[in-house]
């Protein structure tokens, strides 16, 4: 058995204005998407364990982005920050902080969804895909450039999940079973 996981450590600073914590379910590895996701020219994609892997590294330090009606990606709105990322089992979960102080509009709107409304969905460049002419995309190498946050029915994979953290539960391990409701 292999553990991958991946974090950068920031020093805590209590009740920072401009830190707040969430956790999410980003994607899938080993398994077909549920629809096509923007750029795959209608196919659907299998992100692979060993892409997933080779790649957690490119998803540290990248952005977390959100469009305003939450159906999709807007590179150009970011309001967070991706500081780990780990597989756990067939789930790529990440974690990190949304800039609250500056988007407090999306705090409180995400704070007041029901659990389980909202997923995630991962930004790429430099896909190789294993036969360009499947059906179903598999791909062997990618470069994370980003996640957005959005309705978990817009993703390309609906078994994603997003949530902030309330503040008893900052503590590293919790799990990512009740992010996603009843799914």
């Amino acid at each position: 058995m292999r553990l991958d996981a991946m974090a950068v450590e920031f020093p805590a600073v209590h009740g920072h204005p401009n830190r707040v914590p969430f956790e999410g379910v980003l994607t899938l590895v080993d398994v077909p998407s549920d629809k096509a996701p923007s750029g795959s020219r209608g196919h659907r994609v299998v992100l692979t364990r060993a892409a997933a892997e080779s790649a957690l590294p490119s998803l540290l330090g990248m952005a977390v982005d959100f469009r305003p009606g939450w159906d999709g990606h807007d590179a150009r709105s970011k309001c967070g920050i991706l500081t780990e990322a780990d597989i756990r089992g067939q789930q790529l979960v990440v974690g990190g902080y949304l800039y609250g102080r500056d988007f407090p509009e999306i705090e409180e709107k995400l704070r007041n969804l029901p659990a389980g409304t909202m997923g995630m969905s991962y930004e790429l460049a430099d896909a190789h895909v294993e036969d360009m002419r499947a059906s179903v995309w598999k791909l062997k190498r990618v470069t994370f450039t980003g996640a957005a946050i959005l309705l978990r029915e817009k993703a390309a994979y609906r078994n994603t999940a997003f949530r902030l953290k309330p503040s008893a539960m900052r503590r590293r391990g919790t799990s990512v079973a009740a992010m996603q409701g009843a799914a």
